[in-house]
């Protein structure tokens, strides 16, 4: 039995007025939730596409004026339609509910409202009057005796979101039509400015985000989605280039408690980072000499130079923050040491641990037998991993894989592959990723998994492997690959590299410390909050989600530095409205990818410079060049501007 009395959403109309609670139909395409956070009922949600009541007893026309006025709020004023047009709307909604409305009101808003859909060059007038119109349309009596009650409607209680769905896919969230609609008109220094209000890492990200936000980019229902993550580095690069000095928010008056961070990757980063500009004294603690985490050990320079992930680190530290390097927690310090002298600390290590294959003679301690993280550590570090070798063998199927690849050319390996169980359609590295590696000479093997390490005097000869089949679709998603009997077969080899998946080590962790870990070795922490078990121990990144993209870490890292402040400053520790109904449009779904947008101008995507496979397989300059400036203005061009408004009624 449903509980929604009406919904209207992409087209599809429940109409439930009327009806017994028991006869309710459940809406086909919006599903609400029933509450908006605990003892928070949901009364009705508007947005895009319609709008859902949950309660008859919500005020339609109050909750129309609430929306439209915040359409009018976020008219960016350069469509005369939508910049005039939702004005008057929401003008005339307002006089509508203190009791002064006109019945030509309604053909007004009709007119009005149709123009601006027509009109607007943008999403947010494409779609702000939508929910309007259905209004007018099925709810015409409510609007009426509203008019000729000639009473004032008592306003709801309200919550309102702008997003895209860029915006929502985003971990981080960043304002990605603002920051590129700056790129299109020029304003470099300030779309640098909007993307560092939500992450600290931009020309990191602008090379190594895996790019959610492009998959639900609306240009792919036209030709291509929009270069987001090139157009991030853009910026970020043409600050360098130019040697401005970087605009940040002056940190504000300094706080007296102490926060400890510990790990040097993207979330121990973002959180340093965003807590420094609140005033808070951070001190981070790094077992290693060099600063980045996994994306500066784990990351080869011809995808992230070193010197971009430094010179980030280098404004971080300006606005205040310490960073103790060789200082291994659970040796040098302890957690229990570090509570004595700090108010809160924030656990942010990453997945630095390999996966074990499970094969026979991978303990043996052959030489040749490398893991994917140390193979990398040690190539970042400039080091040739095991200068013995010449030919490789890489066991994955992920980015570390890849990058181990794609390194082994870089160090002068001359016979380069790569073994994975399933095919090419489920390898989860990035695409882009596998095929550089492919245009590289790298030779892929596919359905085919190791069973033994081969070696002789110590040092791995070769690998036994068996061919694989797929069978039904496991926990992830994908086929699981199952051994076919009696297809073993053997490959020469010098050197062997796990790389099929990365662990946490947690082991600096007491019994004491009261921080509650799970089986999988991560931390236990809230997924709103980021609190560990232990009051004033907070925990994102890898550590907690076990192996996953950068820019959820930073975005994490960048959440728990305001969940921190609100702990120290004795607040409660909660995820804000605006946190919670950007998840709520989520689960909405705010990007369609049927949705049939009509005609838009045709325009290719911009391509980047990259080294031609035989020229930078051998060196480890960065293969992709950034965009020119008349490039990046081209693809910001290409923007759709597609924010919407979502709006919750919520109880008490």
């Amino acid at each position: 039995m449903g509980d929604v009395v009406f919904s209207y959403w992409g087209g599809r109309l429940t109409d439930n007025r009327g009806k017994a609670p028991e006869e309710f139909a459940e809406p086909e395409r919006l599903k609400l939730p029933p509450e908006f956070k605990p003892g928070v009922r949901i009364k009705a949600f508007m947005g895009w596409d319609g709008f859902a009541i949950r309660e008859a007893k919500v005020s339609v026309v109050d909750m129309c004026r609430a929306y439209m006025e915040a359409v009018q709020k976020e008219s960016c004023g350069k469509c005369f339609p939508c910049r005039v047009g939702t004005k008057v709307i929401a003008e005339t909604l307002e006089r509508i509910t203190q009791g002064r409305g006109r019945m030509e009101d309604l053909d007004l808003m009709k007119s009005l409202g149709r123009s601006i859909l027509e009109g607007s060059k943008c999403n947010l007038g494409q779609t702000g009057p939508v929910p309007l119109l259905v209004a007018l349309e099925h709810f015409s009596d409510e609007f009426v005796e509203v008019i000729k009650s000639k009473k004032k409607v008592p306003r709801g209680r309200y919550t309102v979101k702008l997003t895209a769905p860029c915006m929502n896919a985003c971990p981080s969230h960043l304002d990605i039509p603002a920051y590129i609609e700056l790129i299109k008109e020029g304003g470099f220094a300030d779309s640098l400015q909007v993307i560092r209000e939500m992450t600290c890492l931009p020309g990191t990200l602008g090379r190594v985000c895996v790019r959610p936000c492009e998959s639900k980019c609306r240009r792919l229902n036209v030709d291509e989605p929009l270069d987001i993550r090139h157009l991030k580095r853009f910026v970020a690069d043409y600050e360098i280039e130019k040697k401005r000095a970087p605009m940040l928010p002056a940190p504000q008056k300094r706080k007296y408690k102490k926060v400890a961070v510990i790990g040097v990757g993207p979330a121990g980063l973002s959180c340093a980072y965003y807590l420094a500009l609140k005033g808070y004294p951070v001190t981070i603690f790094e077992r290693l000499d060099e600063p980045g985490g996994m994306a500066a050990v784990g990351i080869p320079d011809y995808r992230l130079p070193r010197h971009i992930l430094r010179g980030e680190v280098d404004i971080i530290t300006s606005v205040g923050v310490e960073i103790r390097y060789n200082t291994e927690v659970g040796k040098d310090i302890t957690i229990s040491g570090m509570k004595k002298e700090y108010d809160a600390i924030f656990i942010g290590v990453g997945a630095q641990g390999s996966t074990p294959m499970r094969v026979e003679g991978e303990d043996a301690g052959y030489k040749g037998f490398i893991s994917g993280v140390q193979y990398l550590y040690s190539i970042n570090k400039g080091e040739d991993p095991y200068p013995e070798g010449d030919r490789v063998v890489v066991v994955g199927g992920g980015n570390v894989a890849i990058d181990c690849v794609r390194s082994s050319f870089r160090m002068n390996k001359k016979d380069v592959n790569l073994f994975y169980r399933r095919t090419r359609r489920e390898m989860p590295a990035d695409e882009e990723e596998i095929r550089g590696a492919d245009e590289e000479g790298v030779r892929f093997e596919y359905l085919c998994a190791p069973t033994k390490v081969i070696a002789k005097r110590g040092k791995v000869v070769g690998v036994e492997c068996i061919r694989m089949e797929l069978g039904e679709p496991d926990e992830s998603g994908r086929r699981r690959p199952v051994p076919v009997e009696g297809s073993e077969f053997v490959v020469d080899t010098d050197i062997l590299i796990p790389a099929i998946g990365q662990r946490v080590d947690l082991s600096f962790l007491e019994k004491k410390d009261g921080v509650q870990s799970t089986k999988w070795s991560t931390v236990v922490a809230d997924d709103e909050t980021m609190e560990t078990s232990q009051p004033g121990i907070f925990s994102a990144g890898d550590c907690v989600t076990g192996p996953d993209v950068l820019v959820r870490a930073a975005g994490n890292g960048r959440l728990a530095a305001k969940m921190i402040d609100l702990y120290l400053r004795g607040k409660k520790v909660e995820a804000s409205d605006d946190e919670r109904l950007e998840g709520l449009m989520g689960e909405i779904g705010v990007y369609d990818s049927e949705e049939d947008i009509g005609i838009i101008p045709g325009r290719a995507r911009e391509q980047l410079e990259i080294l031609p496979p035989e020229s930078r397989k051998w060196t480890f300059e960065e293969a992709e060049k950034g965009f020119p400036t008349d490039a990046a203005m081209r693809e910001a061009a290409r923007c759709l501007r597609c924010y919407r408004i979502g709006l919750v009624a919520i109880g008490k």
